[in-house]
């Protein structure tokens, strides 16, 4: 069956009523994903709002066009998961530009603490259901940092490997083994190409201390969300360290994955990149002392595997 993606973006939010102004985005191949439906349902939806009805040509027409997409530039979607092309070694590195990519979408003020920010629409749409949930039972979630691509965590990395940021309240020393270096930075930094931040999927809540979810009010939001995130897909990641998570970053109260794309991105990362694949900044030979890719990347709550 025929489907196409219409979608709503928080730019522009009106929705379009005009044929010829679909026909434009059907050509053009401008699909963000939201959700999918007929051609049919499609134009009924296009005519929302207007009794008069399409003749068989306008549908014709507009059934040919859809015909014309390219594959690649088709929306594939289901409940969870919506994408407009597969995955690939850029992708996982983060080397993309969230703004302008078709699967992600501005977060929106009410949801978030400043304005910028950006995540998958898929992990969006679940958000959005969470906050409300949330917010019924007297809890208020919000979303402090979201997306970050390769170039913003290049930038974070290097300030500190080169000594313009501190550590752990102190500048790193310049002859520090590289090794050493990078475990320092590492205990809350992720390196350029594998932090789950570049995927659009992992969204930091509310406060970026542990502390703040162990007492008040934060602890009856860590509370909320441990018992109810994972209904809407959401997994805390860094849980804390111990035998069955012997290794990567600290315990993170406050960072949360969309496992329905997340799981496949990790697993995709597993398979297809290495601990060479990652470079491209200052520090990057590390990656391979280390073992970043089983240590890091894939050292996460075994729940959320």
């Amino acid at each position: 069956m025929l489907a196409i993606s219409i979608t709503s973006c928080e730019e522009n939010s009106s929705n379009e009523s005009q044929v010829n102004q679909l026909e434009e985005s059907v050509t053009s191949a401008e699909m963000k994903p939201h959700r999918v439906a007929t051609v049919d349902s499609a134009l009924t939806e296009v005519k929302a709002g207007n009794t008069e009805k399409l003749n068989v040509e306008e549908s014709k027409k507009i059934a040919d066009k859809m015909e014309e997409i390219p594959k690649e530039k088709a929306v594939t979607s289901n409940d969870l998961v919506q994408k407009s092309a597969e995955f690939d070694g850029d992708y996982l590195m983060g080397k993309f530009d969230p703004n302008t990519h078709l699967d992600f979408s501005a977060i929106a003020s009410k949801y978030a603490s400043k304005s910028g920010m950006r995540m998958r629409t898929d992990a969006y749409q679940q958000f959005i259901k969470m906050y409300e949930s949330a917010k019924k039972d007297g809890i208020s979630i919000r979303v402090i940092s979201a997306t970050r691509p390769f170039h913003h965590q290049k930038s974070i990395w290097e300030a500190k490997w080169n000594g313009k940021r501190q550590v752990d309240g102190k500048m790193l020393p310049s002859n520090m083994e590289p090794k050493q270096k990078a475990m320092k930075i590492l205990r809350w930094s992720s390196m350029p190409g594998t932090s789950r931040h570049h995927w659009g999927t992992d969204i930091d809540l509310n406060d970026l201390n542990n502390a703040y979810f162990e007492k008040g009010q934060g602890k009856k939001i860590y509370e909320w969300l441990t018992a109810n995130a994972s209904t809407y897909g959401f997994c805390q990641v860094y849980s804390p360290k111990g035998n069955s998570r012997p290794h990567g970053y600290e315990e993170e109260k406050w960072h949360w994955s969309y496992l329905p794309v997340a799981r496949q991105l990790t697993n995709l990362y597993k398979e297809k990149l290495s601990n060479g694949d990652i470079g491209g900044f200052s520090g990057s030979e590390s990656a391979e002392l280390i073992d970043i890719k089983t240590k890091y990347v894939l050292g996460i709550n075994p729940n959320c595997e």
